[in-house]
Parts: structure tokens; sequence; C-alpha cells
């Protein structure tokens, strides 16, 4: 060892205490670190022409590196092994600037040797030439430091006990690979580097995959690397599963510069491995992932020239019926909007194309450029929506990001931008494509939905008034042909969403329009009630009664978003329910919209009374309407229909709560025996009997989905109770029986009883400790 001093110094440090410069946090030691490996550079680049070839400094400056690099203390050995590979860096920087010269100086020896040949004496032929080998022994020296560096410090350390170490070793070889491939980019150098992909700790791990990515994004590089590619190509591919989310996100952008610089390198089965992260969660690996999808399957053509708009417009079909194709085979239905995200930072203008998605689906059957089955087009319609979504709202969509995206101001106006845009082209396409396809509900639901992505200060301008009329009209004929209550929804918020403070003429416009289609809906209804109230001795049908409730189901869901109290919707539906109380010969599918739409009526009353703006004739109507409600309800709750009995349990529960929360309390108070007949509605409809259990393992067995339909309405009608309970509503006492279900339904229901608990607790502990003694009393006995 050259400085045997160095034991000395090294001895009475506390071989224990880890902490030194290099890992300490905070700003001020991130700077010196970086101040530290500035002064090695500087150094030698001061240097670099006369002192470093004295024999002297550098020769001691690497022995003592060398020295410290091979201590047992951790401080020494990480500054040492720091200090060494960006020596190292900066010895390439210099012998770089010799090559430069070495270069320049041959050819300059070359061309005075020419005029030698005319000559004699030529004194400069002899000065370049000395000058020549003096640069060359120069190299020479300059690739000795540099080889016993390497062999001294990166050799040793790279596997080094500390992952720093290692990782600052293969960090810093990535970089001499790059800028000195000549000597370091061969496959005795490269091994090291895909060792380190095997790395226990990720942070080693990621500084190989950024090493390579530095490599591979240079295509002038990727011949010499070959035999490595072939044999660690498998390894990086697995690496997109990495547990830890930035190496697995780094992996695939590698993946990402293999596929553009290396030409038939990955198969058929690496690609479809690799297509699947597009739909991650996390958006990163999603987004890279998203990029290699483009790159390798929808690549733009090339040879397209600029300027041929049928070419360009044929090969964006071609690119929209890859998309289709490929979310097909994948057999993921409900994953478009996580495919479109994944898609959106590697080809918005792709994407944005909403010209040509709109000429596919309007194009006439004569006249077909592309085939779609029914199933692309519907597919087209939700990718088509997907897009209009995320160009307007520019976020990812529900997890795939804890927080709302903080746009710029560029952003922010290429967002506006978008939506001006949306506006004018769907204003018109809107209207003929609902038109063409208001008979398939769930094209219907989509399109519908592009509309409340609409500027409707651009929408509802003069000129955009034809189009205002055409939609209108569309909408009115979805809602009288339809009585799916999604698409009775959308219509319903699509009216809504109708509104600009800025337009008064046009918002009345489309409240005259609203209006003309209740009052058309109302008068449907009045009639038919007044044909089941007049009717003779022989009952009505099920299908003499289902335009009635088609038209019960339009009202309902209209109810649901608009206000419809000057109609007095309560009183025609609750006059229905009071006839069916009477003959109970109804059928669900009638009684059902009607209760959903006495609920709303009292829900749209409720709002005058909070706000104070009521009459106190308007308030008794009110008190006797909730009262009457909740009789109704409670008569409900022992209905054959299982979907009448969970509707009256919900409304009742929820219509107490809302009372509760806005201190109208004295309009109905909750009795004992209420309570007891919720209570007993919880236990024989939500714990259910051993007999119901065997039912339901019947249908598990058939059709899992069904079951998971059932267990999540379960879980509703038991967390609309357990609501009622930590809110004071029902006594606590009742929790108790709830309680006495924990074990049994842990898997179903144990977060809900939880969760339960831990409200009353908050509420009052002391009756909270008597209703879990009460419940272990009942337990027992």
């Amino acid at each position: 060892m050259a400085y045997p001093w160095i034991l000395t110094i090294t001895w009475p440090v506390n071989l224990d205490n880890e902490d030194y410069p290099l890992i300490r946090p905070g700003i001020y030691w991130k700077k010196f670190r970086s101040n530290f490996c500035e002064f090695t550079a500087v150094l030698v680049q001061q240097c670099q022409y006369s002192v470093i070839y004295d024999g002297y400094l550098l020769n001691t400056v690497i022995s003592l590196l060398l020295g410290l690099s091979d201590s047992c203390v951790r401080a020494f050995r990480h500054t040492s092994t720091l200090s060494a590979v960006k020596l190292l860096s900066a010895l390439i920087r210099v012998i770089l600037n010799l090559d430069i010269n070495i270069d320049n100086s041959d050819r300059l020896f070359e061309v005075e040797k020419k005029r030698a040949d005319l000559k004699r004496i030529n004194p400069r032929l002899e000065q370049l030439d000395k000058k020549r080998k003096k640069l060359q022994q120069r190299r020479h020296e300059i690739e000795d430091m540099m080889d016993a560096l390497f062999k001294g410090t990166f050799l040793q350390r790279y596997r080094d006990v500390v992952s720093e170490i290692r990782a600052l070793c293969i960090e810093e070889i990535g970089v001499w690979m790059k800028m000195y491939p000549h000597m370091y980019l061969n496959d005795s150098y490269l091994k090291h580097v895909g060792w380190m992909l095997h790395d226990k700790v990720q942070e080693v791990r990621l500084k190989s995959v950024t090493a390579l990515q530095g490599l591979y994004e240079k295509k002038d590089l990727v011949s010499k690397m070959e035999l490595f590619t072939l044999r660690f190509k498998d390894r990086i591919i697995s690496m997109t599963l990495d547990k830890d989310h930035e190496v697995s996100v780094q992996a695939m952008r590698l993946l990402v510069h293999m596929l553009r610089n290396c030409e038939d390198l990955f198969t058929t089965e690496d690609c479809e491995t690799l297509y699947q992260f597009v739909y991650a969660s996390y958006r990163p690996l999603a987004a890279a992932a998203g990029e290699f999808l483009y790159i390798r399957h929808l690549d733009p053509m090339t040879g397209t020239i600029p300027g041929q708009k049928n070419e360009n417009s044929e090969h964006k079909i071609r690119q929209l019926k890859k998309v289709l194709d490929f979310f097909l085979e994948s057999k993921l239905h409900d994953h478009v909007t996580y495919l479109v995200d994944s898609l959106w930072d590697c080809s918005p203008g792709f994407l944005k194309d909403w010209q040509c998605m709109t000429s596919i689906l309007l194009q006439d059957d004569a006249e077909k450029r592309v085939d779609l089955s029914a199933i692309q087009e519907n597919l087209l319609v939700e990718l088509m929506l997907a897009s209009v979504r995320q160009a307007v709202e520019g976020h990812p969509p529900v997890g795939r990001g804890a927080a709302k995206k903080i746009l710029s101001a560029r952003e922010k106006k290429v967002q506006q931008e978008d939506r001006t845009r949306i506006t004018e082209h769907f204003a018109d396409t809107l209207p003929l494509m609902l038109e063409k396809f208001s008979t398939d509900h769930e094209k219907v639901i989509n399109l519908l939905q592009i509309l409340w992505y609409f500027d409707m200060d651009v929408y509802l301008e003069d000129p955009m008034e034809k189009h205002l009329e055409a939609l209108l009209k569309q909408i009115k004929h979805i809602v009288i042909s339809h009585t799916d209550q999604e698409v009775l929804e959308a219509c319903s918020k699509t009216y809504s969403s109708l509104r600009s403070e800025n337009h008064t003429r046009q918002n009345c416009q489309v409240s005259l329009s609203k209006k003309e289609l209740i009052r058309h809906l109302l008068d449907t209804y009045s009639q038919m009630l007044k044909d089941v109230q007049q009717e003779g001795e022989e009952p009505m049908t099920a299908e003499d009664l289902h335009p009635m409730s088609c038209t019960l189901k339009r009202l309902a869901a209209f109810h649901n978003a608009h206000n419809l109290s000057q109609w007095d919707l309560y009183q025609k539906t609750s006059e229905l329910l009071l006839f069916d109380m009477h003959r109970q010969h109804l059928p669900a599918e009638l009684l059902l919209p009607a209760l959903q739409c006495m609920y709303y009526a009292i829900v749209w009353q409720l709002l005058p009374v909070i706000e104070n703006s009521h009459t106190q004739d308007e308030f008794n109507i009110f008190a006797a309407r909730v009262k009457d409600f909740f009789q109704l309800c409670r008569k409900y709750l022992d209905h054959k229909n299982k979907s009448i009995r969970e509707q009256a349990f919900l409304s009742l529960c929820d219509l107490l709560m809302l009372l509760h929360n806005r201190g109208c309390r004295l309009i109905y108070s909750i009795d004992s025996a209420l309570e007891s007949e919720l209570l007993s509605f919880v236990r024989r409809h939500v714990f259910q009997a051993e007999e119901e259990k065997g039912k339901d393992a019947v249908v598990s067995e058939t059709n899992e989905d069904m079951t998971l339909v059932i267990l999540h309405r379960k879980r509703m009608l038991l967390a609309v109770y357990c609501k009622l309970i930590s809110s004071s509503i029902v006594e606590m006492s009742a929790v108790a029986e709830i309680y006495k279900q924990y074990m049994k339904t842990y898997n179903d229901f144990g977060d809900i009883i939880k969760e339960t608990l831990s409200r009353t607790r908050q509420v009052n502990r002391i009756e909270s400790a008597k209703t879990l003694v009460l419940c272990l009393k009942q337990v027992r006995t």
C-alpha cells in the first residue's frame, strides 16, 4: 500500500457511525456533493495541458484514492469511489481532446509531408512529428491512469455491500460508454451493467436501466451491443413488472428506445406481453407502454406525402381500425378510457381527429369505406367520447392519479381551443349521429355525454340555433322511444347542461322544449291513470300497464334532476299507489318508478323549507305529505317484490337522514315501531337465513356477476341503516343486533360494521360501551 498512514487515520473512526457528508440529507449537503464532483472535473480541466503529465500529482491522487476505496470504513470507501469515478470521467474528456489534437496533427503532418517532397529540408515537419509523438505519449499516459482507476476502483466497488456505491459505479460507467464508446462500449464492460439489472436494491436496478437508456437512444451505438441485447432482452422485459414503479417505468422506456433502434428484436409474444401495460393503474408506466404500442402497432405510415388528403385520410382510418382491433383482442371492454389516456401523450393529434371518427360513423351503407361490426361501432363511439373527455378535462381517469393535474397557461389555452373545436364540430354531427343510432341505447348514452363537454357560450350563440333545434328534437324522440334508465338519465342531464348565463333566449328555448316534453308525459300518464282507476271487474294485464310504467320511468328520470313541483307529480303518483293499496294487483314495474317519483317530489319540496322561502300553508302540506309518504313506505317494506321492498327502505332511510341533517326533525320524528321495522328489515334481507344462503350459493355457481350485484345491494342497505345509527337518528342500542353478525359476515360486511363501531364510539363512548356489553349478553344467552 502506497500510504500506510491511512491505517492510522482510519483506526480511531467509529465504525458504527454512518453519518458523513455524501449521505446527509438537505440542500446544503446535496450542493456539497455537487461541488465536490465539480471540483474533480475542474481540477483535471485546468491541469490537462501540463501538470497531469508531471508524473507526480495524478499518480499521488490515484494511489490515495485506490487506498481509501479499499478501506473498511464506509465513509472513506464511498467518498474515494465517487472521487475516483469522477476523476476517470474527467480523464475521458481529456483523452477526447487529445484525440482531436492527434487527428489534427496527423492531417497537418500529412500535408507537410507532401510539401517536403519538394524540399530537401523542412524543419516544420520535424516539429509536427515531435508534437504527434508527444500527444500519443500523453494519450498512453492517460489511458494507463484510466486503466488503473477502472481496475482499482470500479471492478472492486461495483459489487460493494453498500448500494449507494454500487449505484454510482453503474451510473458512471454508463457515462463512460456514452462518452468514449471506442474503449468502453464492448461486451467485457457491458456485462457489468447487465449483471446489476438483477440487483436486489431498486436504486441500483434503476441506475442500470437509465445507463442503458443513454446507449440505446443512439442508433450508432446499438450496433456494438447486439450480443448484450440478445442476452439481456428477456431480463429487461421482465423488469416492467418490477415492484418499484420507477424501475418499471424506466424499463418500459428503455424498451421503447430498443424498439426504435433495434430491428426485428421483439417477437409477437414479447409485444403482446408489453401491450397489456397500457391498462396499468400507474400512469407513467401506462404512458410508456402506450408509446411502445403506438410505435410498434400504430406507427404513422411511411411514404405519405404531405398534401395528399386522400392518402392521409385512408391512413388515419387504418390507424383507428387497428386501435379498435387491438382493444377487442385484449378483451378488456371497460377500459377504453385508460387506453386513450395511455396513447394521449404520444399521439394526441391522432386521437383528436374527430372528423375522421364521425365520417366513419355517418358513412352511408352504399358508400362504405370501412366495414365495421356493431361492436366496433359501439367501441368507436366510446373511443370518441373518451378522447373528447381527455381533451376537455386534461386529467387522467380515475385510478391514475391521486389529485387533478395543475395545468399550465399553455395547456389551458390548448384545452380551450380543443373545447371550442369540439363544440363547432359536434354541433353539426351530433344530431345526425343521434338520428342514425337512436335505437342503440349504448351509442345514445355515449353520444349524449359528448354534449356535456361543449363550450355552451359557443354552442348557444345565434349561428348555432339550427343545430340546437335539431338536437332538442332528437333528444325528445329518444326520451319517448326509450325506457332504459341510463338513456333517460343521460337525456335528463343533457337538458341541465344546455344552459349559459350569457344566452337568455337559448335558455328559454331549451326550457320550453323540456316543459313540452314533461307536459306530454304527464298528459299520457294522467290519461292512463284514469283508465286504471276506471277498470272494470277484470284487472288490467301487465301488457296493458306497460306503457304507463314506461311513462313513469321517464318522469322519474327527469324528476331526479329537475324540479317538477309545478306539476304536482306527488299527488298524481300517490293516487296510483293508494289504488294499489286497495286492489293490490299492480305490477312491480309500475310501482317502483311511482315510488321513486314520490320520493323525488318530497326532496324537491324540502328545498324551500330549508331555505325558509315557504308559507305556513306550504309547510303544513309538506309535513302532511312526509307523514303520508312514511306510512306508505312502511307498508311496502313487506311487499312480495324485492325491488319494491328495497326502494321503500332506502327512501325511508334517506329521507330520515335529510330531515335530520337539515334541521327539520319537527316534521317527522322516528318512533320505536319504525325503528323495529327497519331493524327487522335488515335482519331478514341483509343477514339472510341459511336457506337463502344455499340459494345464493347456487346463484354464485351459475352466475358470479349476479352474486356480486346482490352483495353490493345488501352492503348498500346495511350502510344506509348504520348511517342512521351513527347519526343518532336510531337508538344506538339497535346496533347490538348488527354487532352480533360481525364474525359470521366478516368477509361481506366486516368493514361496514367496524366503521359503524368507530363512529358510534366518537358520538358517545359510554353508550357505545353499553351497546357492546348488550351485544355480548345477547350472544352468550
